[in-house]
């Protein structure tokens, strides 16, 4: 099968046609970032907000020195709590730790819970233990979906500090909490998570269980 030329997508990510637009932006995966970004750039703006996301996605994936900058500005400036999402989801991909702060000033500010989410996961996803103090303040959240992210991003980081303040959603009665539980506690090596795992692994809820039977094989080997 041959590939379409850069040329060939530059032309397509011009063209009328939405569909054309978003088949040229799936096949830049194939392209090197140095050559990519240029494209991607091309439709930041497009106005389908599906192309749009898309770009932003491939943002974080292709790696270089443009990229950290543009995700910034949308997650502070775009005026679309979707693309805004994307964003700070996409600083998470991209692993520069220079993203630390803007996802903090996103979680603390932004009022559109999904940003929030986003960047409590790409919190996680960076692995800076700084992040402690926000984990644990969102663990509090009314929004259960950033409760999971919080809990999952504790996990990711390996803060053994938080044991105490997420054991508390071993009872939780969303499934998905305990699931999230059971899998940060596996990188959380302490007795108070192999006693609590032991619990989780005779959970109710299946996935529950198998998650918490998982994790006590991490940590008892």
């Amino acid at each position: 099968m041959a590939y379409p030329s850069l040329e060939e997508i530059s032309a397509q990510l011009e063209s009328p046609d939405s569909r054309d637009r978003m088949l040229a932006l799936a096949s830049l995966r194939r392209v090197p970032s140095v050559d990519a970004v240029p494209l991607i750039k091309k439709v930041l703006d497009d106005e389908i907000l599906q192309i749009r996301s898309m770009a932003v996605f491939a943002l974080g994936v292709k790696h270089t020195d443009e990229c950290y900058p543009i995700l910034v500005r949308l997650l502070e400036a775009d005026p679309d709590y979707g693309i805004r999402a994307d964003a700070a989801g996409a600083l998470g991909y991209l692993g520069d730790l220079r993203a630390f702060e803007p996802l903090v000033r996103a979680f603390y500010e932004d009022t559109e819970w999904l940003v929030r989410f986003s960047a409590a996961v790409s919190l996680g996803n960076l692995k800076d233990p700084r992040a402690h103090d926000l984990l644990v303040r969102a663990l509090d959240s009314k929004e259960v979906v950033l409760q999971q992210a919080a809990i999952a991003a504790l996990g990711e980081i390996k803060d053994l500090e938080s044991v105490d303040h997420i054991l508390r959603f071993a009872q939780s009665e969303d499934w998905l909490v305990r699931q999230r539980l059971a899998e940060a506690l596996g990188q959380l090596p302490t007795p108070k998570s192999i006693s609590a795992l032991k619990y989780l692994e005779k959970d109710n809820h299946f996935q529950v269980a198998e998650a918490a039977k998982v994790s006590l094989q991490r940590l008892t080997g």
